[in-house]
């Protein structure tokens, strides 16, 4: 076995999400020049929209008091500033213990450029079993723009820690309970949970298609609202990951298991996000193999160098085996040179038929240079974190 340094790849698709490839996929078959995806077109985001956050959560406001109430905490307080008391004896982290109020204005174009990695400091096991060699670096190219036409599901997920604000990359997935009208967003453990040594972050929101004309950073800060958050804010008020990431996140028996499911309050008015945007993904729960996934597409916003954070980027190639730990299931592992920021985005690929389904999400990368990503398969244990959140808001 040999030693390599693991890290999450936080910071930390749409109308259209096009896996067309020029190479071949894993058994030599040439890829499709077919786009595969949701709807072919998306509503176009709303002139000058506040990025406001919905109402219409039902019973869960008085939920989430009580909840709060429960643990000593008064929502007031919380949201003038309570919220940044890390201290770890109060720091909620079991799975029923989720809380989010919503803070407005927190979340500002400025505060969302401020936000960084969390701390990149895991060290992993990669065992010569069940792993496959490195694959080639495959170099991740822009998503063409404007993103609510190219890549509406896909957007960036803010939020707070101990270390300061964070960013993710996230996925709106459909939620077979309400079909035509998912609140639902797919994402990393990592980006929601501390795992072992915390719990839930704070201040969850996601903001698909962000900076949907793809400008730079010096422009996006002169850049008006709805050119950062075309569709608005979507403040997550449920959260599920796995038991495995909860009890043992960031080490290396957990990375396999770094999957998580949000739900996120509608925009004032009670349209959902799904029909907002205009496109949802269904998820593939059939955890193929790698060696039969074909090609994969990998999206998400990098950050860490050489990139910035505010482009959105696509890495397609064939999918390869990770093994983290011993006794832990394979990951897929794909080379793409997508950096830290990308935890989280969905990783897509083409079912029989033509649709285009989400079958992982990017989870660690090496921690040195790029060149690879690797993510969990979804299986039994994410397709029932799934139906929790679905059922819960099943109305």
């Amino acid at each position: 076995m040999r030693s390599v340094r693991l890290i999450p790849a936080a910071l930390g698709v749409t109308t259209v999400l096009a896996l067309t490839v020029t190479a071949c996929g894993p058994g030599g078959t040439q890829a499709s020049d077919k786009p595969a995806g949701a709807s072919s077109s998306a509503p176009a985001p709303a002139e000058g929209g506040d990025g406001g956050t919905g109402t219409d959560a039902g019973d869960l406001a008085g939920e989430l008091a009580d909840k709060l109430k429960e643990h000593g905490v008064d929502v007031d307080a919380w949201k003038r500033g309570g919220w940044k008391d890390w201290d770890t004896s109060t720091w909620l982290r079991e799975a029923e213990d989720f809380v989010n109020p919503v803070i407005e204005d927190l979340w500002d174009p400025a505060r969302m450029q401020s936000a960084k990695s969390p701390d990149p400091t895991i060290t992993a096991q990669a065992g010569t079993s069940g792993s496959d060699p490195v694959p080639r670096p495959v170099t991740a190219q822009r998503e063409k723009t404007p993103y609510h036409r190219n890549a509406a599901p896909v957007g960036k997920i803010f939020f707070d820690s101990p270390e300061g604000s964070m960013v993710c990359s996230g996925t709106i997935v459909k939620d077979p309970r309400r079909p035509g009208r998912s609140n639902l967003v797919w994402t990393a453990g990592h980006c929601v949970h501390a795992g072992e040594r915390g719990g839930w972050y704070r201040n969850i929101t996601f903001v698909p298609a962000f900076n949907d004309l793809g400008k730079s950073p010096a422009a996006l800060r002169d850049a008006r609202s709805h050119e950062v958050y075309p569709y608005g804010q979507y403040w997550a008020d449920w959260a599920v990951t796995s038991g495995e990431w909860i009890q043992r996140g960031g080490t290396n028996q957990a990375w396999a298991y770094d999957y998580a499911v949000l739900h996120v309050q509608p925009q004032r008015g009670g349209k959902s996000l799904e029909e907002t945007v205009g496109a949802a993904l269904p998820v593939d729960f059939s955890a193929p193999a790698p060696s039969r996934a074909g090609t994969v597409g990998a999206w998400g916003y990098p950050q860490a160098a050489p990139y910035n954070g505010v482009i959105m980027h696509k890495c397609l190639t064939g999918a390869s085996r990770l093994t983290v730990a011993p006794a832990t299931p394979v990951m897929y592992r794909i080379g793409c040179t997508m950096t830290a920021g990308s935890s989280g985005g969905g990783w897509f690929r083409a079912l029989p038929g033509g649709k285009t389904a989400l079958v992982s999400n990017t989870s660690i990368g090496p921690a040195r240079g790029n060149g690879w990503l690797a993510g969990p398969q979804l299986g039994r244990g994410a397709k029932d974190a799934y139906d929790m959140v679905s059922k819960k808001f099943a109305r």
